[in-house]
């Protein structure tokens, strides 16, 4: 088990300093992308670039001017993972401009076996509680070990599972023990009308449609306007 210390992980005031004076605040009309893999900038859009634990360790990257960023370990991406990365997740989780922990989580699909993940994923878990950071939650074939972890643990921080394509059944599920849904460019219309306004985030990820287009799908089907599609705005606080 690893005990984080505060005071052996503080960040050089320096370095700090930078990433607070690059802090974005949200312009009350953009659209909030929580959770993209681009590297390219929308107009009128507030992005939250996903990198790796790996490519924030030389910190250069959370330094950007003008960009959000979430860090986190991939269930998928376990092979050369250590208890060393986890205390570097945790330093760099530190800078202001990283405002969610993942993505991480469970996946059937990954060689890692399910303790391994497990373990990896609880880590986590302790340190979005810990800098009261929400956690983008990557989840394949687990939810309802997912939905067991979070009933054990009881986080006070929101867990947000990205990209979700499920049913309408599982979204009501994931609902009722307090998950809130992100969605992009796949989706059950159905399980999109369930989520409320206020939990339903929108996400590009990997896909090479704008943010605009997805914030559109989704406010057809939901029978509202892109500007009710405000739960990303209202989570950075803007």
């Amino acid at each position: 088990m690893i005990i984080f210390v505060e005071e052996n992980w503080r960040l050089n005031e320096k370095i700090v300093s930078l990433a607070d004076k690059n802090k974005t605040q949200v312009d009350v009309e953009m659209l909030v992308d929580i959770h993209t893999h681009s590297v390219f900038d929308e107009a009128n859009c507030v992005s939250v670039q996903n990198v790796m634990w790996h490519e924030a360790e030389n910190f250069a990257i959370l330094t950007k001017a003008q960009s959000l960023f979430s860090i986190g370990i991939h269930p998928c991406f376990l092979d050369a993972v250590s208890n060393s990365s986890l205390e570097i997740l945790f330093e760099t989780a530190q800078f202001s401009n990283v405002v969610f922990i993942g993505e991480c989580g469970l996946d059937k699909n990954s060689t890692a076996n399910f303790a391994v993940q497990l373990y990896f994923f609880q880590k986590q878990i302790e340190i979005s509680e810990k800098l009261q950071k929400p956690l983008i939650i990557h989840c394949v074939g687990y939810f309802n070990e997912l939905i067991l972890l979070k009933k054990q643990l009881k986080p006070k921080q929101k867990w947000i599972v990205h990209g979700f394509r499920g049913k309408e059944q599982l979204a009501l599920e994931l609902l009722k023990f307090g998950f809130d849904l992100s969605f992009g460019k796949h989706f059950n219309e159905k399980s999109v009308l369930a989520a409320p306004l206020n939990r339903l985030f929108v996400e590009t990820d990997e896909s090479d449609l704008s943010i605009s287009h997805i914030y559109q799908s989704i406010a057809n089907v939901k029978q509202c306007s892109i500007d009710d599609l405000s739960a990303g705005k209202k989570l950075l606080k803007c």
